[in-house]
């Protein structure tokens, strides 16, 4: 799925609420018969189109895939490569942080970018920066080749 914030901008009033809305709306399409832990995401774009993930779960559990991830293979089948913010809703109210091959893939797109997250009736924005500090990216290989 896909949808847009309001008007004004994405980084306008509202905003990471209008984000975390769509992340929440993503989680019930969630597939987690197992795990029972449905994961909604919403990756902001530099135009302000909104795409969503969910996690799909397997029974073969190590090919289970996340939502952060399922959003960004929607990010690059619609040919973009420069995200802005995601925010991750989990179980309501409670911060549901990116994993750590989650926060990998995403910061080989933006290492600088804003991650929101549930925590209790309000919400908390941080850097994936903060997240993943001295993460391992592209740049890394520009040195060896």
């Amino acid at each position: 799925m896909t949808g847009f914030l309001p008007p004004g901008g994405p980084w306008g009033d509202g905003f990471p609420e209008a984000l975390m809305a769509q992340a929440r709306q993503a989680r019930e399409r969630a597939y987690a018969p197992y795990s029972r832990f449905p994961v909604g995401a919403a990756l902001l774009m530099e135009d302000g189109a909104v795409l969503w993930g969910c996690n799909v779960e397997n029974a073969s559990y190590g090919l289970t895939c996340c939502a952060e991830r399922n959003a960004v293979g929607h990010m690059v089948l619609r040919g973009s490569t420069h995200p802005r913010a995601v925010a991750v809703a989990g179980p309501p109210g409670e911060p549901c942080f990116p994993c750590g091959a989650c926060r990998q893939v995403l910061s080989e797109f933006n290492p600088a970018l804003l991650v929101v997250v549930e925590r209790g009736e309000s919400l908390e924005v941080v850097s994936l920066e903060e997240l993943l500090p001295r993460s391992f990216g592209p740049r890394d290989l520009e040195s060896s080749r």
